[in-house]
């Protein structure tokens, strides 16, 4: 440290340097707003001073920020949002009945009557008990109780809040969390910074990305050597690589955390994201209790839902929920301590989400209107994504699986030796090295499959299908041209 003297005064350097700071903060890694994406922001700073690119824009195809990418907000939602904000606007007649019923009941349950209070550390009670009414409705009549459903900052802040509780020992004892590879970066990163053991399993890529259970065995098997495996984390339409589970596998994957002592974290964003034909979401909740009492009285799980993606794509709003399944009463007790120190998530969010679980009925004047936006926008994203497999499935040296569900594709690329070497000699991965290269040359921002994880030799990138279709039909194809050409230029 620096003992120079400045005007008489020693100088000691800063409190705080990368050295002496949290360790494990220094091991997270979030690619989905990584270096790439750091560079793109610059490349659109360029743009704006007029520094002349081969290319007008950036197209952001990194991040699943559906309205960012131009989908419009449903109509239904905002207008009770508006009314939430500005109560005034409950005298205006332009605004349906149903969507001012709505904001009162919000609005009733705030403290002052203002979505500008603080609520219950949980979330707001009646909104909590409609999420209740909906996993009952979605399930197929199967209770659920609002005293297990805690109301979140987006879904990420349920699942970091759950891993929290999750993770303990030292050494060997040390808490084992198992991850699927390609995984959603928020896992890796928020285990690195709890410093708890990450297992990979590995998706099956040859068969559509599926999940099977001697590779969880076998994944299991090994982390028993250096880690105590506690936890089983499912995402459920997959992300990065937008498969659905068949109701077998995850009574497979059921049966596997019974055996094995295991809690259950299904992450269950995209579940109305489901496209392809044959498919169909079936929550991990319905599935566990549909398979008797001796796994939905004794299997632990959290089940995870989110206002960012599906139809709605309100990210910014950071509305999310948990349902807590068979959580031991003091843990539980604990829980509600932990969230209590946050205070609560965003009251706005949770009035978003109300309307989620609780959108117009049939009998109501906005249900028309809701529907056919609700439907226009899961239309447009199965044909984006059969687009999207189509197209990457005619460039030689790509292959794309069937998006299934979800809202990206993962394919994987071939990369030519000569790539390979020169993106080692510049100290960079070669998927990273070939995205990079796909910036600079034509202004579109994918993540490299690295950022997700990848079995060794293979490489990938994760692209999102929420660009409007004419514009998705421009990525596919320039990067159909800058494929071969970054082929023919290596080769």
């Amino acid at each position: 440290m620096s003992q120079e003297a400045v005007n008489g005064v020693p100088c000691r350097g800063k409190v705080l340097t990368v050295e002496n700071m949290n360790p494990n903060v220094k091991r997270v890694e979030y690619a989905v707003r990584g270096p790439i994406v750091q560079r793109a922001v610059q490349i659109e700073k360029e743009l704006r001073e007029g520094v002349k690119k081969p290319f007008t824009e950036v197209i952001k195809a990194n991040i699943g920020d559906a309205q960012a990418m131009g989908q419009r907000p449903i109509t239904f939602f905002r207008q009770v949002l508006a009314l939430c904000s500005y109560p005034e606007l409950l005298e205006d007649n332009k605004f349906p009945e149903d969507a001012k019923q709505r904001a009162r009941r919000i609005l009733d349950a705030c403290g002052g009557h203002s979505i500008g209070a603080y609520s219950a550390s949980q979330g707001i009670e009646c909104i909590r008990q409609d999420v209740a009414r909906y996993i009952e409705k979605r399930d197929g009549g199967i209770s659920s109780s609002p005293d297990n459903i805690y109301l979140s900052t987006g879904a990420s802040d349920a699942i970091v809040t759950i891993l929290k509780l999750l993770v303990c020992g030292e050494g060997r004892d040390r808490t084992g969390v198992m991850i699927s590879i390609p995984q959603y970066p928020l896992y890796s990163a928020a285990l690195a910074d709890l410093a708890a053991v990450q297992i990979n399993y590995y998706l099956d890529e040859d068969n559509c990305w599926s999940l099977n259970v001697a590779e969880l065995k076998r994944a299991l098997n090994e982390a028993k050597q250096h880690c105590k495996p506690r936890v089983l984390c499912i995402i459920n339409p997959g992300n990065p690589t937008g498969q659905v589970q068949s109701r077998q596998c995850i009574e497979d994957v059921i049966r596997f955390a019974k055996e094995e002592h295991l809690f259950l974290m299904a992450d269950e964003v995209y579940q109305d994201n489901v496209y392809a034909e044959g498919c169909k979401f079936h929550s991990f909740k319905k599935v566990l209790f549909e398979m008797g009492p001796e796994y939905s009285s004794t299997v632990e799980m959290a089940s995870f839902h989110s206002t960012s993606k599906c139809y709605m794509g309100e990210c910014g709003f950071r509305g999310g929920y948990m349902e807590v399944i068979n959580m031991d009463p003091e843990v539980k007790a604990q829980l509600t301590k932990l969230v209590s120190v946050r205070l609560c998530p965003p009251v706005p969010g949770q009035a978003l989400l109300d309307l989620v679980v609780n959108p117009p009925q049939p009998d109501e004047p906005s249900y028309t209107s809701f529907m056919k936006e609700r439907t226009a926008v899961l239309a447009a994203l199965a044909e984006k994504a059969r687009l999207t497999e189509e197209i990457f499935n005619t460039v030689p040296g790509i292959t794309c699986n069937p998006v299934q569900g979800a809202m990206y594709t993962f394919p994987r690329i071939t990369l030519p030796p000569k790539a390979i070497d020169k993106a080692k000699a510049e100290g960079k991965v070669p998927d990273m090295f070939y995205c990079m290269k796909l910036l600079e040359e034509e202004g579109i921002c994918l993540v490299p499959g690295s950022g997700f994880g990848q079995k060794d030799g293979t490489f990938h990138f994760r692209m999102t299908i929420l660009p409007p279709t004419e514009k998705l039909k421009v990525v596919l194809q320039k990067i159909r041209d800058f494929h071969l050409r970054f082929t023919n230029e290596f080769s």
